[in-house]
């Protein structure tokens, strides 16, 4: 018998996995507590219950605009990042050419890179080109990190799409432009709303390449690790962590709904 499927095996997954649950969740819930702490000591016990810290976010302009700068850059980024994603896709699912595994190999390379030396590099060649740094270097340089994140989302739904749906339409005098307009894109809609989540939150939460090539401006993650040097801004920074975690929780269930239906009413255009 497989010890998995034993009882005391199935108990002990069930551990295991609610070990995994409070591991992970844990420190979410202890900063929910703590955003209503009336107190600038994060500790217990409480000294009561206050929105204090959160009304102190809503007016901090300085960690508005730097929600602001990562909201903008993220969301150039990731639509760039999606763009060139899907264009990469194409080419190494349905387009036969030399060099092709090399070519993959590169355009996944920013996985493996790390961040500082990648960060590093960055810097050097914007002043090498005298390029100013501020926002426009970091979109840069998000989008080259996040494709690799894009074409590994949507390079599977590609492959599961029959060719022949796009072939018969090659029959019928659709151009390609038509035909992945009205054929492709409907089916790979879904992994194209996943990809762009997850290269929006990578962009959003990146830390390591923005520091190098940020300039004068401020994102949000370096706003964060600069208030953090501050004991009396740690409140807040809880508080407006909370709200980050609860839009994108809202935003990643929203999304997901949205996939699964989009996914049913696409189902249909695949043959059975």
């Amino acid at each position: 018998m497989d010890v998995a499927l034993s009882k005391n095996g199935a108990r002990l997954m069930r551990v295991f996995f609610a070990l995994v649950v409070v591991f992970l969740y844990a420190p979410i819930v202890i900063l929910l507590i703590f955003s209503f702490n009336n107190s600038d000591v994060p500790a217990f016990p409480l000294s009561g219950f206050t929105f204090h810290w959160y009304y102190e976010f809503a007016t901090n302009s300085d960690l508005r605009n730097a929600l602001q700068t990562s909201a903008i850059v993220a969301s150039l980024s990731s639509v760039v990042a999606v763009a060139l994603g899907i264009l990469a896709s194409i080419a190494l699912v349905r387009r036969r050419f030399r060099g092709k595994a090399p070519v993959s190999a590169l355009l996944l390379s920013p996985l493996v890179i790390p961040l500082v030396v990648f960060g590093t590099s960055l810097l050097l060649l914007f002043h090498a080109v005298h390029m100013q740094l501020g926002v426009t270097t970091v979109v840069i340089g998000h989008i080259v990190i996040t494709v690799p994140y894009t074409i590994l989302v949507i390079m599977p739904r590609l492959q599961q799409i029959d060719v022949s749906l796009e072939e018969a339409a090659y029959d019928l005098g659709a151009s390609r432009l038509r035909t992945f307009r009205s054929i492709t894109f409907p089916l790979i809609l879904p992994a194209i709303v996943s990809a762009f989540l997850i290269a929006f939150t990578t962009s959003f939460d990146e830390y390591a390449v923005a520091s190098f090539v940020v300039g004068s401006s401020t994102t949000f993650p370096i706003y964060l690790y600069s208030a953090l040097r501050f004991p009396n801004q740690l409140p807040q920074v809880i508080a407006v962590a909370v709200v980050v975690i609860a839009v994108s929780l809202a935003v990643v269930v929203a999304a997901e709904v949205g996939r699964r239906v989009a996914e049913r009413r696409l189902g249909d255009l695949e043959p059975g």
